[in-house]
């Protein structure tokens, strides 16, 4: 059955920008939030950012509203009740996330595709809770959404190849390019970079170089766009954590373990760019000064 109307449950910094490109492509899109003060900020964040394209001239005034026109928000789960696929944006716990499909299952008809943006939890887990494990896939995009030009299809063991063509499909008719991956903790881009970060983090408490020559040293002589610790920062300390701690739970292999210094950090409340203090300290946003040990 062809996809016309998407449901996003999450209008977060990740549900807001899979809301944007859904709507982008053209799909009727209903994002919904359990606050009408929280939809209300993800659905500003989304005019923002559509206004920012009409300044670059990416595109016109007329199709920015024709985009806003296809985008409604909601507060309720009943608003996606005819949706022909559902994505979720949640909170990255397998409780809330079981509870919300298990819901949505209850309520979509038998139709509807439902897919997770998890980055860690396997699909498997979290389609247990429903009925369609065969229509239940992982389609993990990334941060920000709008920009970025990676999604992840994730298909489990019981997941229908027809309806796996078709999640592969939809990504790339949301100007996504997508990757193929099977249901494993990390899929692929975490399962290889939460190494390289956490590899980062044992050469600093070992001495092998400071915060800027670690950076430096992967900026400069692998041609990276960013050094791991900056980008720990950006993606959250506390994120980094926990995705790690999901990761060996699912593997039990040493590289996927949290360095002491990262419990240590995010204990402190130090979670990078958004609390002001991580690997570099961030009371100068224009210039950041990398900690020392």
């Amino acid at each position: 059955m062809a996809i016309e109307k998407v449901g996003v449950v999450g209008c977060g910094l990740m549900g807001s920008g899979i809301a944007q490109v859904c709507a982008q492509a053209g799909f009727q899109t209903v994002v919904r939030e359990f606050s009408p003060e929280l939809l209300e900020k993800g659905l500003k964040s989304i005019e923002k950012n559509l206004v920012r394209l009409v300044e670059k001239g990416t595109i016109t005034e007329s199709a920015k509203n024709e985009i806003r026109g296809r985008l409604n928000g909601a507060t309720s789960l009943d608003g996606l009740k005819d949706c022909d696929l559902v994505v979720e944006a949640i909170i990255e716990q397998l409780p809330a996330k079981r509870e919300l499909f298990s819901a949505l299952d209850a309520l979509c008809p038998a139709h509807t595709i439902f897919a997770s943006n998890t980055s860690s939890l396997t699909i498997t887990e979290i389609a247990a809770a429903t009925r369609r494990p065969q229509r239940f896939v992982g389609l993990h995009f990334f941060n920000p959404v709008p920009v970025m030009k990676l999604v992840e299809v994730v298909r489990t063991i019981a997941t229908d190849p027809v309806v796996y063509e078709e999640m592969v499909g939809f990504g790339a008719k949301v100007g996504k390019t997508p990757v193929r991956a099977l249901d494993s903790g990390g899929f692929i881009v975490n399962r290889l970079l939460v190494p390289y970060l956490l590899d980062a983090i044992r050469a600093l408490e070992e001495g092998v170089g400071s915060v800027v020559d670690i950076d430096n040293s992967m900026k400069l002589g692998c041609g990276y766009p960013m050094g791991p610790f900056t980008l720990l920062d950006f993606v959250g300390l506390d994120t980094t954590y926990y995705i790690s701690q999901i990761m060996f739970d699912e593997f039990k292999e040493r590289r996927f373990a949290a360095p002491p210094l990262l419990k240590r950090m995010v204990l402190a409340g130090w979670h990078g760019k958004k609390s002001g203090r991580g690997f570099y300290d961030y009371a100068d946003p224009a210039n950041p000064k990398p900690m020392s040990l």
